[in-house]
């Protein structure tokens, strides 16, 4: 029945819009949510889905940030415009090493790191990399957007580049990266979102395209429903993260990581499909 395929789209849009923002890794949590949640779609469908549901999480991003993002709003002055626009070329130069290695390798990367123990193993290292980075964190010389220099930025972008690989999480890659680089958390973490939008929107165009744009009536009301509780959940978590890291800082994600990556293993090896 269709209203339980939209019941299970729910659930994997509220798995989606909780984890494609905290460094958790959506892809791990989806690897095991889709044990349990099968969806009566063809493949073909379902590997679009679970890239276009990212569409909902991203227009978050664009909702909660459209004045800090918008370089027109007549409600700044011709500095903050100036300074808005630069904000968007620092992230056009940070998109390009994943745009480059994605687009050449995407099908190759899937094909060869898409399994539970590749998961599972970039869970708990970049886990322990969230802890032992946070232990020998010093103070912060990135505290604004202006602190950030385009280098910075392209060097965020190498580290973006390496969530490629499943499990390593996009804003857990970016978020790292940039704390290494001696930014701030906060800022850290608002430069990993609006990283996400031009990364994800091409990421979901380029599924469509290859699916085609010829849905079911229940194909079109899963991936509507799946789109907008992605959008909902994103906005609280967007919302919880900022709040949570003025605070406190990403090591409890790190210890997360690694129960969440132990218990792929252990899932998979019991399964005999490790």
């Amino acid at each position: 029945m269709v209203w339980i395929e939209i019941l299970k789209s729910v659930l994997l849009g509220v798995v989606q819009g909780i984890t494609e923002w905290l460094p958790i890794s959506s892809t791990g949590h989806m690897i095991l949510v889709d044990e349990f949640i099968k969806m009566n779609f063809s493949a073909e469908f379902i590997n679009m889905f679970l890239v276009v549901i990212q569409f909902g999480s991203i227009l978050a991003v664009v909702a909660l940030y459209f004045h800090k993002l918008n370089p027109f709003s007549r409600h700044k002055s011709k500095t903050e415009k100036m300074d808005t626009v630069s904000l968007w070329l620092k992230v056009a130069v940070a998109v390009v090493p994943a745009c480059i290695i994605g687009l050449l390798f995407d099908d190759q990367i899937d094909t060869m790191f898409y399994n539970p123990l590749t998961v599972a193993t970039t869970l708990i290292i970049y886990g322990i990399l969230f802890i032992v980075i946070e232990n020998a964190k010093k103070r912060s010389r990135i505290n604004s957007f202006s602190d950030l220099s385009y280098k910075d930025a392209l060097l965020i972008g190498v580290f973006q580049m390496l969530a490629l690989i499943p499990g390593t999480s996009r804003s857990g890659a970016t978020i790292l990266g940039a704390v290494m680089l001696g930014s701030s958390r906060y800022i850290a973490a608002e430069f990993s979102f609006f990283l996400a939008i031009p990364v994800m929107f091409g990421a979901s165009g380029l599924k469509m395209v290859k699916y085609g744009f010829h849905f079911s009536g229940s194909e079109l009301a899963v991936l509507v429903a799946g789109m907008a509780t992605a959008f909902v959940v994103s906005i609280f978590a967007i919302k919880f993260l900022m709040g949570y890291i003025k605070k406190h800082d990403f090591k409890a994600f790190g210890y997360y990581r690694i129960v969440l990556g132990v218990i792929v293993i252990l899932y998979f090896a019991l399964a005999g499909r490790a």
